[in-house]
Order: C-alpha cells, then sequence, then structure tokens
C-alpha cells in the first residue's frame, strides 16, 4: 500500500480526491489549512474505507510547516507514491486597478510557492536517483491548475489566472527534469466547478447564471475533477507525464 497526500482536501474537489483515493485503497494523508473539522471528516470517512489515513494541518506556503508535515507522513503512513497540489486560494473579484500587492502576494505563495514546496518534498521521497541518496520507487504528481490560465480571466482575476499559468509551466518543467526518476508529473486545468471556491470570489452567482452559455450547458463536478485526476495517479497512465488535462466541459 502506498500513500497520497492531497493538499487542499477538507472540501471541494481536494476531497472529492481524497475519498477516491481510499475508495481504491490508497492510504491518504489530508491536508488542511484551518478548516480541521472538515478535514477529519474526510480522514475519518477514508478510514471507513479500510485504509490508514491523517488529517494534516500545514500552511502549504509556509516551508516549516510544510516540512514537518511531510515528516509526519513519513514517521505514520505507508511510503509516498502521489501528491495532489490541490491547495489554492482567490480573491474578490475585480480588475488589475483595484487589486493590492498583499492580494498578489498571498495568492502566489499558496498557488505557486505552496506547490514548489510539496513537489520539492515528494521528489526527495520518490526520486529513484539511489546514487544521489533518494530511496524512492518513483511515484505521480498531479497539479491543480484552472482553465484560468489559458483564458486569463479578464475582469475576474487575472493575478489567479496568472498563477496558474506559471503551475502549467512549472508541470511542463518538471516532468522533464524527472521523467527518468521514475516521477510522472501532470496537470488538471478545471473549468467552472460547482463548488464553493466561487464563494470566495463572489462569483457565485454568476458561475450559476454562466452554466448555460457553457459548450456541454453545465458546470462540472469535484467527482469529474477528481476522476481525472485518479487517472494520472494510477499505472493506466504510465506513459503519461508533462500533460495539461482540460476538464472544462468543452469551454
Amino acid at each position: 500500500m502506498k500513500t497520497v497526500l492531497i493538499t487542499g482536501a477538507s472540501r471541494g474537489i481536494g476531497a472529492a480526491v481524497a475519498l477516491m483515493c481510499a475508495r481504491r485503497g490508497h492510504a491518504v494523508a489530508v491536508n488542511y489549512a484551518f478548516n480541521a473539522a472538515a478535514a477529519n471528516a474526510v480522514a475519518d470517512a477514508a478510514l471507513a474505507c479500510g485504509v490508514p489515513a491523517l488529517a494534516l494541518q500545514a500552511d502549504v506556503s509556509k516551508e516549516a510547516e510544510v516540512t514537518a508535515m511531510f515528516a509526519r507522513i513519513d514517521a505514520e503512513l505507508p511510503p509516498l507514491a502521489g501528491l495532489v497540489n490541490n491547495a489554492g486560494v482567490v480573491d474578490v473579484a475585480a480588475r488589475l486597478e483595484d487589486h493590492s500587492y498583499a492580494r498578489w502576494q498571498r495568492l502566489f505563495e499558496v498557488n505557486v510557492f505552496g506547490s514548489f514546496l510539496c513537489a520539492r518534498e515528494a521528489v526527495k521521497r520518490m526520486s529513484t536517483r539511489h546514487a544521489h541518496g533518494f530511496k524512492g520507487q518513483g511515484g505521480s504528481i498531479v497539479n491543480l491548475s484552472s482553465a484560468a490560465a489559458r483564458l486569463g480571466s479578464p475582469n475576474i482575476y487575472v493575478d489567479y489566472a496568472a498563477s496558474k499559468g506559471a503551475i502549467d509551466t512549472f508541470t511542463l518543467g518538471l516532468a522533464r527534469e524527472v521523467a527518468a526518476e521514475g516521477i510522472r508529473v501532470n496537470a488538471v486545468r478545471p473549468g467552472v466547478i460547482d463548488t464553493d471556491i466561487h464563494d470566495l470570489s463572489g462569483m457565485a452567482d454568476l458561475a450559476l447564471s454562466q452554466a448555460s452559455l457553457l459548450p456541454m450547458r453545465r458546470l462540472g463536478t469535484a467527482d469529474e475533477v477528481a476522476n481525472a485526476v485518479l487517472w494520472l495517479l494510477s499505472d493506466e497512465a504510465s506513459y503519461t507525464t508533462g500533460a495539461l488535462l482540460d476538464v472544462a466541459g468543452g469551454r
């Protein structure tokens, strides 16, 4: 049995991925930043599937908290074989001239630097470069990007879109960097998904009203994104790395 770490897994897409991993027999590390009760509920549901599960608090933008989280995984769960970089934040919809530097800093610290930190620690544990001191048996990293990375999200959050553009580039580069070390790196780019992330940007009503304008005429679900993530984590995607998989209903 191997472990999959899912960041930002107390709700939405992250929770759906964690539960789907558990149902398929993976031990799960359920990362959360603030909502311990929700994360523990996800971990309890995973335990009910008969697999080891831990809820682990860490703000992924803080290096000390990330390294402490990985140390707990090392000590308390089976070897790490999967990382899903799902943790991310948005801000209130606004044009660029109304953004603050603090807003940009928070978005990039969580969405970009957090993914870098977690991927760095995962590579140390998965890499088969045994001559360099690593002891891994390979694994898979799946980054959560967004359709916003290619659409730009004008008048809503160009900064969030830019942070996800960075994730796309990071995915492509890291995939090539570790391809010979048994590690695959891919990204999923969701479109408009029916989760509470739209509440955080004040766009919930607009997202629902725009559903009929999407090519598939509806919002996506967290489980539909989770299915794509699980495929990329699995051996069925054994020859897939550096891929940016759109789950956006044709958008």
